[in-house]
């Protein structure tokens, strides 16, 4: 008999999210990538690193100061895994660093340049000079540290200089800091396709800014502190008022990291530490430039665009493709996208005609994170200036998106939308919105649900699943869900949709113990973005001892461990790293009467029982189809699979060169084939080619 709560069974969350961004560096380190791609990837490491630290590290560095032994299934107690991150993360440095002098290299192969000082000709130098005067000098801060001066508070994600001064007239020895704002740019271009960073400018004219003395010593760098807002919604009178404080609070949070570049030497590493109060464990000196993060400014210089993988034009596809009205199309079916593949715009769309749509009544609708520029919020902001209702739920609480939030909610507010902030003690992450509109003597309502966020930006770039419809039984339910979000009850049920707390997991362990009944003939299929639930990792263990087949498509974290003899050995988990950043939440019950659902939620205890989250099951045959045979293109995919293997790690799946499937490449083939046949095909083939997806490679 197994004991299935034993910490053995469980890879801890925290180890397994740093070997996802490993697997980010992986791709930084394809060298069949074109360089400017690969800086990409180490420019998503970094940021992905930054937000561990702010979030993760932070988190675990208060738990163990409040003397928390065990936290999870794993039994690793806080101390342990933060011991086990800076192990990971010290011999990841290295890796890292050699990583980027290799990018460095084939930039320059390709004349783009992180050029040096020194090697800068004197006609350069006067360039640069001028430049530090006019855009330089005005915005940066010296700091003088002494008697009369303290040591500085550096906001989260400050950027600046230490430094070792000694005065020209008593040739005493004096520490000052240099605070570089954000609002300049990380590199400066010297030339076309030439940079140089910022900070080596600032310290080649340092007399400039501390006159009368000589620089003996300086480094840069770089500081990372808790960024978590809590926030006790019950005690606030005015939740946006102390929204705003928490995000003033995020900038003062606990130091947890300090990055400091090669030039620190023993004295100015000790005096930086000594005053910065923080851990020795905690500090990082790099060989290569702090902030990989900044790389996205070199990634974005048009003259080198050919240098990373060209962005695919996401295609509006049939039934969209037409010039039909979008509500008209949906009275005669239920239409499923799949972007980036499938464009965005028909989303857009959908709320642009209704605030459009004389005969539209009311627009409901959740934002989580909307992006900036939003059309979205325009076309909502429109609707209710000529007199529609709009009902806009704005998670405040969207991590690192509040401040937009903010800003979207008060214009909303502004135009006489009635907006929600939220539901204490819980974050609304679902995604949905209704249209309601007026036919004859009644009404119709047309409903959107989602995986993904209503961000035309990150609709290119993340994998998600749209699903548009007016059957009945979904838009009432819809509506049902926009009256427990204005009213008081968040506990309530659906009935046909799923909602979370109350809904989502026990639908998932009942559909998980159903396949159990057909031992070998069962079989499941997730996709996720994290499988970190104790009792969903318990029922798969049981159902693949019953004989179950379960394949489990993971982009992050993944406390279940498989293929474990007499366990988990029927499980398979694959993670995809590609062009794309794998979104879309997809749950396939082979005996279950619908089998598939799509999802807001991941299946982690904050989605499934700390917020509200929406699970929508796929009836229509055709649809359900095309979504398998999605499911199956990726766990076939061996171009950008990983596979999780039991002692925590994942290996690169083996290309069978005899056929070759990259899941990114073949969706973005066959949206291509679907958009060139619309112009000249019958539509009756035209649908039967865009739902025929992987059967036909």
């Amino acid at each position: 008999m197994f004991n299935l709560k034993d910490p053995k069974y469980y890879i801890n969350r925290e180890l397994s999210w740093l070997k996802f961004n490993t697997r980010v560096l992986n791709q930084a380190q394809n060298t069949t990538l074109p360089p400017l791609e690969r800086l990409k990837f180490l420019a998503i490491y970094g940021t992905n690193l930054d937000e561990f630290y702010m979030i993760r590290v932070a988190g675990l560095k208060k738990l163990y100061s409040a003397g928390m032994i065990e936290i999870g299934a794993d039994h690793l107690t806080p101390s342990q895994q933060l011991d086990d991150i800076r192990s990971h993360l010290s011999k990841e440095k290295d890796i890292v660093e050699q990583t980027f002098f290799e990018i460095k290299k084939a930039l320059q192969a390709k004349r783009l340049y992180f050029r040096e000082y020194h090697r800068l000709t004197p006609a350069q130098k006067d360039k640069l000079y001028e430049y530090f005067l006019e855009n330089i000098y005005p915005v940066i801060i010296p700091i003088a540290i002494d008697g009369t001066h303290p040591f500085p508070h550096f906001n989260n994600l400050s950027f600046g200089l230490i430094v070792k001064l000694r005065d020209n007239e008593t040739s005493e020895e004096k520490y000052g800091m240099v605070r570089i704002p954000r609002v300049l740019p990380r590199y400066i271009e010297v030339s076309k396709g030439s940079y140089i960073p910022i900070e080596v400018i600032v310290a080649h004219h340092i007399s400039d800014l501390f006159v009368h003395h000589k620089l003996e010593k300086w480094a840069p760098f770089r500081v990372t502190r808790n960024a978590d807002i809590a926030i006790q919604e019950e005690e606030a009178d005015d939740f946006m008022e102390i929204m705003e404080e928490g995000l003033k609070l995020r900038r003062r949070g606990e130091l947890v990291r300090l990055e400091v570049g090669n030039r620190a030497d023993d004295e100015l590493l000790t005096f930086f530490i000594k005053h910065a109060k923080i851990d020795k464990e905690d500090v990082y000196i790099y060989d290569m430039l702090l902030n990989m993060g900044s790389f996205w400014q070199i990634v974005g210089d048009k003259n080198f665009a050919h240098l990373v993988v060209p962005p695919y034009n996401p295609k509006k596809l049939p039934p969209f493709a037409s010039k039909d009205n979008i509500f008209e199309i949906l009275d005669n079916q239920d239409v499923l996208l799949y972007h980036p593949y499938e464009s965005f715009e028909p989303v857009v769309d959908f709320i642009k005609n209704a605030a459009a749509d004389s005969s539209v009544v009311a627009i409901r609708m959740t934002l989580y994170r909307a992006g900036s520029n939003s059309p979205i919020i325009k076309a909502l902001m429109d609707a209710s200036e000529s007199g529609k209702q709009v009902t806009v739920m704005v998670e405040l609480k969207a991590r690192f998106d509040e401040e937009n939030n903010l800003v979207w909610a008060r214009a909303l507010e502004s135009v006489g939308a009635h907006v929600i902030y939220g539901i204490p003690g819980f974050k609304v992450h679902a995604k949905a919105a209704l249209v309601i509109k007026k036919v004859g003597n009644g009404l119709k309502q047309y409903a959107h649900l989602a995986t993904g966020n209503y961000n035309p930006g990150t609709a290119k770039i993340y994998t998600d699943v749209s699903l548009f419809s007016s059957n009945e039984k979904i838009t009432k339910d819809v509506t049902k869900f926009f009256h427990f979000l204005t009213g008081f009850s968040k506990r309530a049920k659906l009935d046909t949709l799923m909602m979370s707390p109350t809904q989502i997991k026990p639908k998932i362990l009942e559909m998980i113990k159903n396949e159990i009944e057909y031992k070998d003939q069962g079989y499941i299929i997730l996709k996720a973005n994290s499988l970190v639930d104790e009792d969903v990792i318990r029922a798969l263990y049981k159902a693949s001892m019953a004989g179950v087949k379960i394949d489990i498509i993971l982009r992050g974290i993944c406390a279940l461990k498989p293929k474990i003899a007499g366990v988990s050995e029927n499980i398979r988990v694959i993670s995809i790293l590609g062009k794309y950043l794998e979104h879309a939440r997809i749950y396939y019950f082979k005996n279950d009467p619908i089998q598939m659902y799509i999802s807001s939620a991941d299946l982690m205890p904050r989605n499934l029982v700390r917020r509200l989250e929406l699970m929508t099951p796929i009836e229509d045959k055709v649809l359900s189809d095309k979504l398998y045979q999605i499911l199956t293109m990726q766990i076939s995919d061996n171009v950008l699979a990983y596979e999780l293997i039991d002692t925590g790690d994942y290996v690169k799946v083996e290309i069978d060169k005899t056929r070759v499937i990259n899941n990114h490449q073949m969706l973005e083939d066959h949206a291509n084939k679907v958009s060139k046949a619309f112009k000249k095909e019958s539509q009756s083939y035209i649908q039967e080619l865009s739902n025929r997806l992987f059967k036909e490679s």
